[in-house]
């Protein structure tokens, strides 16, 4: 059995509580004594000193990220992934400068790797007051970028996997340009966490060059592979746009947030809240395109539940409820996707949603 914070003794659990009023943590302190009794048990534990010193650099490294985050909570941000080798006289380059430049415009931020090829192509598109990077430490690639240094916009990892919780926990949307293993590993987690509704669902763009083939190869081992062999869903590629247009690319960002605001379990049902009220033949619509999608009763409007209204949570929107299959998580974008295309929806050109 894995050992439990309730392990320690209550000599130690109030030492830890007045060791945070000592130091003035008035906020969350049930948050901060957990993380706090953990290092202690792990102390208990005799846990091995490289575990230790893994679990110390992912801990300063989450706070340094999350540090960097906090004055943009409210901006919406998009993570742009491609390849460190992408020169700057090539089509991919132009085509992450444009699409980064074009959604700046639109108001949103843009998040990189911070390092050469893509990252400073989408670096470069968005300026470096809209930009923010997340750097990794390695023997061949140790510095930022330039735009991102310039502008102390960037923090530097150590860890593969803090590096990537910090690319993809703050952005409401995401832009692949063809890459090798790295930008391929970026992309399939994007893909596992929307599958498996780990993660909200968010927009996925899979950007080529001009004609480019490159996205379409993935398409194909999908079609011709991973479906047939039964290891995936049919429509698991369906949340993403695949195509070699920078407008279309931008178009896919933020019109997926044309409508949809937001979601909250709360028990069973499935709470989205959106920025224009459906009206009663269009939740009648709903109802009749997406019966797979429901476990029992039906989609309806509701007024903010219980618990939102306990934590004023995103009460002033409108909003929908319904019993999920828990089966059919991952095929949420669908229902997201037609929020976004009632004619009650907002214009679309409507300012950006605000951020996390």
């Amino acid at each position: 059995m894995a050992p439990s914070d309730t392990s320690l003794s209550s000599a130690v659990t109030d030492g830890i509580r007045a060791l945070l009023g000592e130091a003035g943590v008035t906020s969350d302190q049930d948050l901060i004594a957990r993380i706090l009794a953990t290092g202690v048990g792990m102390g208990l534990d005799d846990t091995d000193r490289l575990d230790l010193k893994i679990t110390s650099a992912a801990l300063t490294e989450m706070r340094a990220a999350f540090a960097l985050f906090a004055p943009y909570r409210d901006i919406p941000k998009v993570t742009i992934f491609g390849s460190a080798r992408t020169k700057p006289d090539d089509v991919l380059y132009v085509a992450a400068r444009e699409v980064a430049h074009e959604l700046a415009e639109r108001g949103w931020m843009v998040v990189t790797g911070a390092g050469p090829g893509i990252m400073h192509a989408a670096a470069e598109g968005a300026g470096g007051d809209n930009s923010i990077g997340v750097s990794i430490r390695l023997p061949f690639e140790d510095k930022p970028n330039q735009i991102v240094a310039d502008a102390e916009r960037v923090v530097a990892m150590k860890y593969f996997f803090t590096r990537k919780l910090m690319l993809i926990k703050e952005s409401r949307g995401f832009v692949c340009v063809p890459g090798g293993f790295g930008t391929l590993d970026e992309m399939f987690e994007l893909l596992t966490l929307q599958q498996t509704g780990k993660a909200e669902p968010t927009p996925i763009v899979l950007l080529d060059a001009p004609g480019g083939t490159f996205w379409n190869g993935l398409r194909r081992f999908v079609d011709e592979d991973l479906v047939p062999a039964g290891v995936i869903s049919p429509d698991d590629l369906d949340r993403v746009l695949v195509t070699d247009s920078v407008r279309d690319a931008a178009d896919a960002i933020t019109g997926f947030w044309r409508n949809y605001d937001s979601l909250r379990w709360v028990g069973k049902r499935l709470v989205l809240r959106l920025r224009a009220e459906p009206t009663d033949a269009e939740i009648d619509e709903l109802n009749r395109r997406f019966p797979d999608l429901i476990a029992e009763g039906s989609i309806a409007r509701v007024a903010p539940l219980r618990q939102e209204l306990a934590d004023e949570d995103r009460t002033h929107l409108p909003r929908i409820a319904l019993t999920l299959n828990p089966y059919k998580v991952g095929s949420l974008f669908r229902l997201i996707n037609a929020l976004n295309e009632l004619e009650s929806a907002p214009d679309r050109d409507a300012a950006p949603p605000e951020g996390e």
